[in-house]
């Protein structure tokens, strides 16, 4: 069977594949890595794929829909984000034809199944969670004009217009089943296309593991997509796969472990490092880690490669912390970084607010926590809320959600756009805290000599730095708006 999977066109750039879907200030935009998992796995199960990443190859709608008839699938999966469900919807209902099964996927239509059937009158169904074991199954029962509603998993369209769901789909436990994702990208994408300045450039992007058992109640993933429980691929899977990308694609960089976080098993996280050293992988890597790892751990890391880590610290509050479920608290991040820093370790340090209780107070010991734990580069936005999470629910139910239609979660170019408040705070004070946040922080005299200075010594972090300063710059600049 012929199956188109597609990214959709939105906005130029729009980076659709993150937590957070937005057009990025850094340049950041990730790969379509779920849908690539299933081409993967379709792939593997005998059909004909075409993956397509719209907005990465800067196709517009007609070009898009163009390739896909030319292609001919009987079934097309369509990536979904909350921003963009509209549009995405529009779009899938416009591809239905005779013949021809269009399925949407992602955490809007997992979070709210009806809703987002209501919005369409076409297309077929929404697949809720991972995709791969629903989606092989509606394939094989497609080939022989089978029935849908026999697969768990999914939101079938009713004659009725209304949704008929077919129950809950096992998620896959046997990660090492699906094909390496980094022969996906060589086969169907254009590899330099994709970016996160917390890596090396050009570089992949893969999971080593999914699932996260903590609680925090803003993290979507794990609360629509991939569930609480860990799941892992073997080591020697991972290493495998690293050195796939070190033989077959010799212009990548580094590999960037997109998981939520790889330090859920601080043990198997040494026992990784260990089989990479032992097996010769030369090539960096980058991760999210959580911000309790400790020396031994992040120096046996190093040694294998880690270049650079992606912490959620997310507040200088203990009190916002437990608010938000963080597990951790502001001492055990103190100690982490300097860790990282013994350990040779750069950091990428992530810092939000607009949690329930947030206050003036509570913000101004967030910044003054990033300015002295000082990681490498940092970021500060507004809590991001979607649908299927505990901060979502709290922010509706609480009355704190400024939004009124889904689009309102981007600005008008589609950058992160507030639409939560607090009790004491505005949405628009929360945005130009962060602006106010972000220009204290970065316009440090000794922040800039001590850049300066790492730039001069390492050609790698002045390629880095300078990539993702050229579009970082403008909004480095940008003055808190007038009340």
């Amino acid at each position: 069977m012929r199956i188109t999977a597609v990214n959709p066109p939105f906005l130029p750039d729009y980076s659709r594949g993150q937590r957070s879907p937005a057009v990025t200030k850094s340049g950041t935009l990730y790969y379509p890595i779920w849908l690539a998992y299933v081409t993967g796995a379709l792939e593997h199960s005998g059909h004909e794929l075409d993956l397509i990443d719209a907005p990465a190859d800067g196709l517009d709608i007609a070009q898009t829909v163009s390739r896909i008839d030319g292609f001919n699938p009987s079934l097309v999966i369509v990536e979904t984000s909350t921003p963009s469900i509209e549009s995405d919807v529009r779009f899938a209902d416009s591809l239905c034809k005779s013949g021809r099964t269009v399925m949407l996927v992602g955490t809007h239509p997992t979070a709210l199944p009806e809703e987002t059937l209501r919005l369409g009158s076409r297309y077929d169904g929404i697949v809720a969670g991972e995709y791969e074991i629903p989606l092989v199954k509606l394939a094989q029962v497609l080939e022989v004009n089978g029935n849908p509603a026999e697969i768990p998993g999914l939101y079938l369209r009713g004659e009725d217009g209304e949704g008929c769901f077919t129950g809950h789909s096992e998620r896959l436990d046997n990660l090492d089943s699906l094909p390496f994702v980094s022969t996906v990208y060589a086969k169907h994408l254009n590899i330099r296309n994709y970016n996160n300045p917390n890596a090396l450039y050009p570089q992949v992007m893969i999971m080593g593991g999914r699932g996260c058992p903590y609680e925090c109640t803003f993290c979507v993933f794990p609360q629509t997509l991939q569930g609480r429980k860990f799941r892992c691929r073997s080591i020697d899977n991972i290493v495998g796969e690293m050195l796939w990308v070190q033989d077959n694609l010799p212009d990548v960089r580094a590999v960037f472990f997109e998981d939520d976080t790889i330090s859920v098993d601080k043990k198997r996280l040494r026992r990784l490092a260990e089989a990479m050293i032992k097996a010769g992988v030369s090539i960096s890597w980058t991760s999210n880690i959580r911000a309790d790892v400790d020396f031994k751990t992040l120096e046996i890391c190093r040694r294998a490669g880690l270049r650079s880590v992606c912490v959620g610290f997310e507040s200088g509050s203990d009190e916002m912390l437990r608010n938000m479920k963080k597990g951790i608290t502001t001492e055990t991040s103190r100690i982490f970084m300097q860790n990282a820093a013994d350990a040779g370790i750069l950091v990428h340090g992530c810092f939000m607010v607009g949690t329930r209780g947030e206050t003036s107070r509570t913000m101004e010991e967030t910044l003054q926590f990033a300015l002295e734990i000082n990681p490498d580069t940092a970021q500060f936005y507004p809590m991001m809320v979607y649908p299927g999470t505990e901060a979502y629910r709290q922010a509706d139910e609480s009355g704190n959600l400024t939004a009124t239609a889904w689009r309102d979660w981007l600005t008008e170019d589609g950058l992160h756009n507030c639409v939560v408040s607090t009790d004491e705070l505005t949405s628009e004070q929360l945005v130009d805290f962060c602006d106010h946040a972000r220009r204290k922080f970065y316009l440090r005299p000794l922040y800039i000599l001590r850049k300066f200075r790492a730039c001069l010594l390492d050609a790698d972090e002045r390629k880095r730095t300078f990539r993702a300063f050229s579009t970082f710059r403008k909004y480095i600049f940008r003055a808190s708006r007038k009340k």
